[in-house]
């Protein structure tokens, strides 16, 4: 049973502040640096290197976009607090899907980070997922969400385990609907609805499997279209026979 969305607004404050106080005065390392011309200014590098300065929305956008950055971890810290109210917010605009966020996690290696931090910032994406399958007015779409907390973690069948669990849940249900509209073309050619810097194949059969068992019986309460219906069923083909016409 899930909780009531009261208790999950709750979660996700406590979440919020958990990170704001566990990455308070945290800054880029002091040898940091970047292209002038392609990132930004020498000032701008030195508030991320001044603690709990707030960025403006454009400087922390250019940051987290940015790939090529030497210590990412330290970065990561810097700026996470501001992330993750924006995430939440949806004022978060990767440069090329929630996947690439996804990979500045990674690069930061947060799961070797100390135990308070990698808890605070787990303690946040548990919370902030159960929001986005269950508030009516979450700002990210679950899919999209889906792609960074996996990306983030290495880790997908548990977050789908959260969503299978919600799915008691009328807007997780309707969540789950237009997740299956924006994956299916990619899921009927055998891949993965995103580029990702894990195990796409493995990913993409899970998902997949889990689409079949989960996603018929949302689609008729949404009246879906038969085509999509239909496509539903012919995931469950082997590739070659979904073809054969």
């Amino acid at each position: 049973m899930i909780p009531d969305r009261t208790e999950i607004d709750g979660f996700l404050n406590e979440a919020l502040a958990g990170v704001a106080a566990t990455f308070q005065g945290m800054t880029a390392h002091r040898q940091e640096s970047n292209c002038e011309c392609h990132w930004g200014s020498a000032e701008e590098l030195a508030l991320l290197k001044t603690p709990d300065v707030p960025l403006d929305e454009d400087l922390l956008r250019r940051t987290y976009r940015t790939t090529d950055w030497r210590y990412p971890g330290p970065l990561l810290r810097r700026i996470l607090p501001q992330l993750t109210r924006s995430l939440v917010a949806g004022r978060v605009m990767p440069m090329a899907g929630m996947e690439s966020l996804g990979y500045l996690f990674t690069t930061a290696r947060w799961q070797e980070w100390p135990k308070g931090q990698r808890d605070a910032l787990r303690e946040f994406l548990d919370a902030w997922w159960l929001h986005v399958l269950v508030e009516p007015d979450a700002k990210v779409p679950a899919h999209e969400a889906l792609e960074l907390i996996a990306e983030t973690t290495g880790k997908l069948t548990p977050w789908l385990a959260v969503w299978t669990g919600s799915l008691a849940d009328a807007v997780a249900r309707r969540r789950l609907v237009t997740a299956v509209d924006e994956w299916m073309d990619d899921l009927l050619g055998d891949g993965l609805p995103w580029s990702s810097w894990h195990n796409e194949d493995t990913w993409g059969a899970a998902l997949s499997l889990w689409v079949i068992r989960h996603a018929p019986a949302a689609l008729r309460e949404h009246n879906a279209s038969i085509e999509l219906l239909d496509d539903i069923r012919l995931l469950g083909l082997p590739y070659a026979d979904r073809w054969d016409k």
